[in-house]
């Protein structure tokens, strides 16, 4: 039985330094969340913009998920209805060839206090090969496409439907598997509104 006011567990996840040390910005956990939620993303970390913002999916790759899910952004950013956890809750700084992975740290930490407490999703997003990792762990393929290609079983059996990650960097994938936007992308539409009541 969870105690703790929600809202007290935001705050507390909010002020979280638990990785300061590995941060180039400082830490600065972004998510959104309200036990009411129907819809739960599970994303990667913040970017460089998401980071100087603190509103999730503050930049390219937000419009273009936004396009993929068939939503606006009002709806986007009512956590009333959407929760955003990713599995880092902070900008991990950045590699030779984008961001660097979330911290270790953050989701063993926060998840399991956090997401038993989201009660009434109906649908999981697993967005991109780390939010995969830490949700289908062994029933994901050996690379991501092949655990998208594989969406049907894994919401099947999971509840969990995995996606690309929506960053203009990912075009070329989304042009070598046409089958993402002509099969995926409606039924994914469809689901969204389901879960949203729509």
């Amino acid at each position: 039985m969870h105690t703790e006011p929600f809202d007290q567990l935001l705050a507390r996840i909010r002020a979280c330094r638990i990785c300061e040390a590995h941060l180039p910005l400082g830490p600065r956990p972004v998510l959104q969340a309200a036990p009411g939620a129907r819809l739960l993303i599970v994303s990667q970390a913040p970017g460089r913009k998401v980071h100087a913002t603190g509103i999730p999916f503050n930049d390219p790759s937000g419009d273009r998920l936004r396009d993929w899910l068939g939503i606006d952004k009002p709806t986007f950013y009512d956590a009333g209805q959407i929760a955003i956890v990713p599995m880092g809750f902070c900008f991990p700084g950045a590699g030779k060839n984008g961001d660097l992975p979330p911290r270790p740290e953050c989701a063993p930490q926060w998840h399991p206090q956090l997401l038993p407490r989201l009660k009434q999703v109906g649908l999981t997003l697993a967005i991109g090969q780390y939010a995969q990792a830490g949700l289908l762990q062994d029933a994901r393929g050996k690379i991501l496409t092949d655990t998208v290609r594989d969406w049907r079983k894994h919401l099947r059996e999971r509840g969990i439907l995995p996606l690309p990650h929506p960053s203009p960097r990912n075009r070329l994938w989304l042009t070598r598997n046409p089958w993402f936007e002509a099969d995926l992308l409606p039924e994914l539409k469809r689901r969204v509104a389901e879960a949203l009541g729509d």
